[in-house]
């Protein structure tokens, strides 16, 4: 394994586990200020919204200020849809790593997510693509495009579910 896919699946692990741990601040030190958050709807049975501007999406943040609003919804109370919050576990499994040619990383990479709230247990599963760059030697993520394949989503969905 080389020491570029070791670093980065290193990173996305500990992204994860400050999610789970509800680390807020941490998390959202993994994300460059300008960071994009988008997560499509589908379109039909294969086919995916390719444009944020364009066609809905289940979550779209344009810059990292998107997650900052909803982590503050949540230690205020102003998000009845995440209260009480769900206990999750982030699984991140066949990451692949390649070298952009503008200095930034590409990391794709399967993902599923177990989480439990107000008595009954679910899952999210899908797929990830993040664009990572290194700010004072950590990464960063500067996009994560995530599309979840789930057809049916049982309950209110948020960031720290993908």
């Amino acid at each position: 394994m080389s020491e570029l896919q070791h670093s980065v699946e290193q990173f996305l692990y500990s992204q994860a586990d400050l999610c789970d741990r509800k680390d807020w601040d941490a998390y959202i030190d993994t994300f460059t200020p300008d960071s994009e958050f988008w997560i499509p709807q589908w379109d039909s049975e294969h086919e995916y919204i390719d444009n944020p501007k364009t066609g809905m999406s289940l979550i779209y943040y344009a810059n990292r200020s998107g997650i900052e609003d909803r982590v503050f919804r949540l230690r205020t109370g102003k998000s009845a849809a995440s209260n009480p919050l769900p206990r999750t576990l982030h699984q991140i499994s066949n990451v692949k790593v390649r070298e952009l040619s503008d200095g930034k990383i590409e990391a794709q990479f399967g993902w599923q997510t177990n989480y439990t709230r107000l008595g009954s247990t679910e899952m999210l599963y899908g797929t990830a693509t993040l664009n990572l760059v290194k700010q004072a030697g950590e990464w960063k993520v500067q996009r994560k495009h995530t599309v979840i394949f789930n057809d049916i989503i049982n309950s209110v969905m948020d960031f720290y579910h993908v």
